[in-house]
């Protein structure tokens, strides 16, 4: 795999809706990156298990 040519700082970022990581444009998420939300599977499933303003988990 050829590595990257340009200057990665530049690269946009975003934060994670679950657990606060910062996430750095991906050649993957190039069509979707506005809808681009979560870091990982794994915050992709938790974000069911937040709890929400009253306190409570979502289901």
């Amino acid at each position: 795999m050829a590595g990257f040519k340009g200057n990665k700082s530049t690269l946009p970022r975003k934060i994670c809706a679950v657990c606060g990581r910062e996430m750095v444009w991906r050649r993957s998420w190039a069509k979707n990156w506005a809808e681009v939300k979560y870091c990982s599977a794994a915050c992709r499933t938790a974000k069911n298990c937040l709890p929400d303003s009253t306190g409570k988990a979502s289901t």
